[in-house]
């Protein structure tokens, strides 16, 4: 026993000596190590970091270094001066976290992989010639999943939101870039799991039965992308996977890693159109002027009186500039992701306002948009509520002139990223998600079961991770129009 205590004794006092030399320094961001050494704020970061990170800002304003699990992390808040770290590729990398992240949550190893060939191969599918046929089959699967669905009976169905926005767009997804139609089913309950417990396994804090079925969904996750080698289909479209698989043979990757990438590109292609979909529809439902105002834009367009196998045309999905609004409001309220790059070189930061702080070698720093420039009253008044408008002039075009500290800003929403490491699927999401939006709302009607009900908290373990999703669901009732 004395043994114990003494080793107890030991470590505790190497835990305070490497934890109490860290002072600040002369020009360097105000610094809060927490309580607790070492371990600093990690369990805040864990809990909610976007309620952590508000009262951290009110007690240092918009630039601070934090003690979170050992290392320390310098947030910037100031969307004037956010360039200075994305445009940074010389003091700042962010390749060398990412491929830890990656290892981490999917088993998945890629050191051979340069991240500007990885970007090339992701930019000629989607966008140009091969972003019109992936958006040609993407509506295709979109309108026989959902109509077929419904033709068979004409009776209500009743099903959560939430639930129903992910289930039909993952399963179109993954038809078009994996086009496979087996194990459909399979691969969308397993990729549920999985992604349920996601950011807790990215945050190493899951408990001992999360972690073997997070464990046993990502095997079976592996197992089931690693049958769908064989494809049917139409010969002239070489799918996104075929053409995914052949990048990574190229760069010399063996199968068994490149069945885990797989998983990876199914995670990162699929986790953000349904929950986006899921808010928007939610924020209609909830909203009647803003279903109002989208329902009077759809009846423009031509749409519901038509086939009921007709989609939007391009030309017809650039004129619905209240519904752009609404897509723009929604993802401003929910989509959170976090941007970090790791200092691998002494660094001066030069704030906007003529301030400069030093950043140390070793170190990280992250920008938050959730926050700033998104969830900011200066720039957006009352950040919490919906207002469908806030991004439409009142001729109908598009407004993009918001202010903070008198200045007209760069950055005003960024669900997207921004810089050299903005989202390569950006235009191919936004278009999903407004087809499949425009095919519900002309082709189903959809109502919320209980006229009392709101919309759901957010889940806020997921703070960080891309789009948020709801701590529950919205239960909503559906039935095919009838068409006249």
């Amino acid at each position: 026993m004395p043994w114990v205590l003494f080793s107890v004794f030991i470590c505790a006092l190497i835990i305070v000596l490497f934890y109490y030399p860290r002072c600040r320094r002369e020009n360097e961001p105000p610094l809060d190590k927490g309580f607790i050494p070492w371990l600093g704020h990690a369990l805040a970061f864990q809990k909610d970091v976007a309620k952590f990170l508000s009262r951290m800002k009110e007690k240092h304003g918009d630039v601070f270094t934090l003690c979170v699990a050992g290392h320390y992390v310098t947030v910037l808040m100031d969307p004037h001066s956010f360039d200075e770290v994305l445009n940074d590729d010389v003091h700042l990398d962010f390749s060398h976290s990412r491929q830890q992240l990656i290892k981490r949550v999917f088993g998945l190893q890629l050191p051979g992989i340069e991240p500007a060939a990885e970007k090339k191969f992701m930019e000629a599918h989607f966008r140009g010639v091969c972003l019109s046929e992936m958006d040609r089959l993407m509506s295709a699967h979109l309108q026989e999943i959902l109509l077929e669905d419904l033709y068979s009976q004409s009776q209500w169905k009743q099903e959560g939101l939430f639930s129903l926005c992910y289930r039909l767009l993952f399963r179109a997804g993954y038809l078009t870039l994996f086009e496979s139609t087996k194990d459909v089913a399979a691969v969308y309950k397993e990729f549920r799991k999985f992604d349920h417990l996601l950011s807790k396994l990215a945050r190493r804090s899951l408990k001992g039965e999360e972690s073997e079925k997070v464990h046993s969904s990502r095997e079976r996750l592996w197992q089931l992308l690693s049958l769908n080698n064989k494809h049917s289909g139409d010969s002239k479209w070489r799918s996104w996977q075929r053409s995914y698989q052949g990048f990574l043979q190229e760069q010399g990757v063996d199968a068994e890693m490149q069945r885990r990438a797989l998983l990876l590109q199914l995670w990162t292609t699929q986790c953000n159109a349904g929950p986006a979909a899921f808010w928007l529809l939610g924020f209609l439902l909830t909203h009647p002027k803003a279903m109002e105002e989208v329902q009077t834009e759809i009846k423009g367009l031509s749409l519901q009186g038509s086939s009921s196998q007709c989609s939007p045309s391009m030309v017809q999905m650039k004129k619905t500039p209240v519904l752009d609004s609404v897509l723009k409001e929604t993802l401003r309220l929910t989509a959170a992701a976090m941007i970090s790059r790791d200092v691998v070189q002494h660094k001066v930061l030069h704030m906007a306002n003529g301030q400069e702080y030093y950043l140390r070698r070793g170190d990280k720093v992250c920008l938050f948009p959730f926050l700033s420039p998104q969830m900011d009253p200066e720039i957006h008044q009352e950040p919490h509520t919906f207002k469908y408008d806030r991004f439409l002039n009142a001729d109908l075009t598009a407004r993009d002139d918001f202010y903070k500290d008198g200045r007209r800003l760069k950055y005003f929403t960024m669900p997207w990223g921004a810089g050299s490491n903005v989202c390569v699927g950006k235009d191919f999401a936004m278009t999903i998600i407004k087809k499949f939006v425009l095919l519900m709302l002309t082709h189903v009607e959809l109502k919320i079961c209980d006229r009392e009900a709101q919309l759901p908290p957010v889940n806020s373990s997921r703070y960080g991770f891309g789009m948020l999703q709801p701590d529950g669901d919205l239960q909503v009732c559906y039935r095919l129009k009838t068409m006249t």
